[in-house]
């Protein structure tokens, strides 16, 4: 269901700039940096992410994600964003707007993963803040929710300083690293303050 969407987004999307961040629709020539960056940091994101395919850093299975997250897009379910340092160009991670749901909701869900060399600097925390206003203007979103799990501390304070409310408490929520976990549920609304 379509309604409440007012723009096509079936072409590539504009990019987001952010206090020192810039965020854009990932693309073919991005498959070397963001390949090298989530190898080196396979041990820091393990606990954090779902189990990855064996051929998960492959050029063909980065094809097929590319292809999944235009089609997203064109469908109005996901919007996909690689996160660049401005200063730079330097991939930093990415941040996936989901599971997009029109009509009487119109809300999605964020996810994200950073690269270990750049976690807890600030980056993330400049990219979700950055976003919101897309998910809050171009795609008129009125609640856009986010979920971690509990012991997951620098998630807690990446949503909580970007002004996300915890709302509840989920068990066995998603399967993170072949295990279903506990989630904390957190939302941020249109109205609510800019953190």
């Amino acid at each position: 269901m379509a309604f409440f969407r007012t723009a096509n987004f079936s072409d590539p999307l504009p990019s987001i700039e952010g206090n020192g961040v810039m965020l854009r629709t990932p693309g073919p020539g991005d498959y070397a940096e963001w390949a090298a960056l989530r190898d080196a940091s396979r041990a820091f994101l393990t606990p954090w992410e779902p189990t990855w395919p064996a051929d998960d850093l492959t050029r063909a299975a980065f094809r097929r994600r590319l292809r999944r997250y235009a089609e997203d897009q064109r469908n109005d379910q996901s919007y996909a964003f690689f996160i660049f340092r401005s200063s730079d160009q330097v991939l930093l991670g990415g941040l996936t707007l989901a599971n997009v749901r029109r009509g009487v909701a119109q809300a999605g869900s964020l996810g994200y993963w950073i690269g270990g060399p750049y976690a807890r600097r600030g980056h993330m925390t400049a990219a979700v803040r950055a976003l919101l206003p897309f998910a809050f203007g171009a795609l008129r979103l009125h609640r856009v929710e986010a979920a971690c799990i509990p012991s997951n501390a620098a998630s807690i304070r990446l949503l909580e300083n970007s002004g996300f409310a915890r709302e509840g408490y989920a068990r066995e929520y998603l399967c993170i690293n072949g295990i279903w976990q506990d989630h904390l549920l957190y939302a941020r609304l249109q109205d609510d303050a800019r953190a």
